[in-house]
């Protein structure tokens, strides 16, 4: 990892594209009470101050919850990419429009609708909704009861809308009627900011997007077990933390020397 951290530290411009729940944040059984560890606060904040450097939190929650979560305020300078990649807040000009189908939004209230009368006499089982779907979340259920919602609701989007696409993460399965995944998300943040590397780390199945379209010189990092194509993995998120300090005080000694 030393040598992958010294490449990225002496890049022109660098982009560091962070996942949040698992990555930043604890999982937890409230999606909206989730925040960054002191650790992982302080490493974003220390590389956000770092010359040349552009981080970005990139996310399945809709751009609303994200920046709830993450305490994002209006002067902020971390981008943020939400409902992963087909939202985006940036820097100067605040929340890029999104054009939304009529259809497609009453489709998806009349689903979500539909998705909380079929689970609600499951325990502990939450229907999220997100700007362009719903996420069924089975965190605080049993496995009875999470095995017969993702039955029930998959049974529905299936049915009712079978172009939707499904994604699986920890304890939740999101339904959206946009395709864009967080690969398209690093993929437009790289062109917007004129990245000459980046650094992407998560935690998640919908991470391994983002990993897998890395190029060379980026770096991939996966936080935690699961299969991956990241070349690195940390056992947690204050290791993460750890590593992005290292690296932003490395690109300072780096830059202060060119």
């Amino acid at each position: 990892m030393s040598a992958a951290l010294e490449m990225l530290a002496a890049t022109d411009q660098l982009l560091v594209a962070l996942d949040f729940d698992g990555t930043l944040s604890e999982l937890v059984d409230d999606p909206m009470t989730a925040r960054m560890t002191p650790a992982a606060r302080a490493a974003v904040d220390e590389l956000r101050d770092t010359p040349g450097t552009v981080v970005a939190l990139v996310s399945g929650r809709s751009l609303h919850d994200l920046r709830e979560i993450a305490e994002h305020t209006d002067g902020s300078d971390v981008v943020l990419a939400g409902s992963h990649g087909a939202e985006f807040w940036m820097p100067g000009s605040g929340r890029a429009a999104q054009g939304e189908d009529a259809a497609d939004a009453a489709l998806r209230g009349t689903l979500r609708a539909e998705a909380e009368t079929l689970t609600a006499n499951l325990h502990g089982v939450w229907i999220e909704p997100k700007t362009f779907g719903f996420g069924v979340h089975t965190r605080r259920a049993l496995p009875a009861d999470a095995e017969r919602a993702h039955e029930v609701v998959g049974g529905l989007v299936r049915e009712r809308a079978p172009h939707w696409r499904r994604r699986v993460g920890h304890n939740i399965t999101e339904y959206a009627f946009r395709a864009e995944g967080k690969d398209t998300a690093v993929a437009q943040l790289r062109e917007q900011v004129g990245a000459t590397a980046v650094l992407f780390a998560g935690d998640d199945v919908t991470d391994e997007d983002a990993i897998a379209s890395l190029q060379p010189g980026d770096l991939g990092i996966r936080v935690g077990p699961g299969p991956s194509s990241a070349r690195v993995r940390v056992a947690d998120i204050d290791e993460l933390a750890a590593t992005l300090t290292r690296l932003a005080r490395l690109r300072t000694l780096r830059r202060a020397q060119a």
